[in-house]
């Protein structure tokens, strides 16, 4: 099962629409994973419209409307993996310890808000990615987003994608 990972894409206030390469993989997907800052339904809707299967949640930039449409927390199975996806954590100091503690029945964890890409993994095996920006980098090299394989419960080649 092939995943794509994003998150605070800010579609249009920091890009008039995602880049090519990312349609191209979210299309490409079999699971889309949006960790929130989507800022406008509409981005929600061609997303939805474009993907086999979408999972998202709100996050601090996203109105009522989103908000409505979107759960603040998302859990999902995945080929046996449990993953739940959120927008915020918490500061960088402690996140594995706090996020170990919050989700202790779950496998992946997806969040985004800082726009920093992050890969780590907590005590106990819980396993945190953070896809960075698509659409502002801010202070990183390049704006990005994730791939990853899902089989049988295990999660394999997870990969950091720059865009120009």
């Amino acid at each position: 099962m092939r995943l794509v990972l994003t998150a605070d894409t800010h579609v249009p206030k920091r890009a008039r629409d995602l880049p090519g390469p990312l349609w191209a993989a979210i299309e490409a997907a079999d699971v889309v994973v949006h960790a929130g800052d989507w800022v406008d339904e509409a981005l929600l809707d061609a997303m939805t419209a474009r993907s086999r299967r979408l999972i998202g949640v709100y996050g601090n930039n996203d109105g009522s409307a989103l908000r409505a449409r979107l759960p603040e927390v998302a859990r999902v199975e995945l080929d046996g993996l449990r993953v739940a996806v959120v927008h915020e954590t918490g500061p960088r100091a402690g996140r594995e310890k706090r996020c170990a503690a919050r989700f202790p029945d779950v496998d992946l964890l997806v969040f985004g808000h800082s726009h920093i890409p992050w890969d780590t993994e907590a005590p106990g095996g819980l396993r945190l990615l953070n896809p960075g920006s698509p659409t502002d980098r801010r202070s990183q090299p390049h704006a990005t987003y994730l791939t990853a394989e899902v089989h049988e419960g295990s999660l394999t080649e997870v990969k950091l994608h720059s865009l120009p």
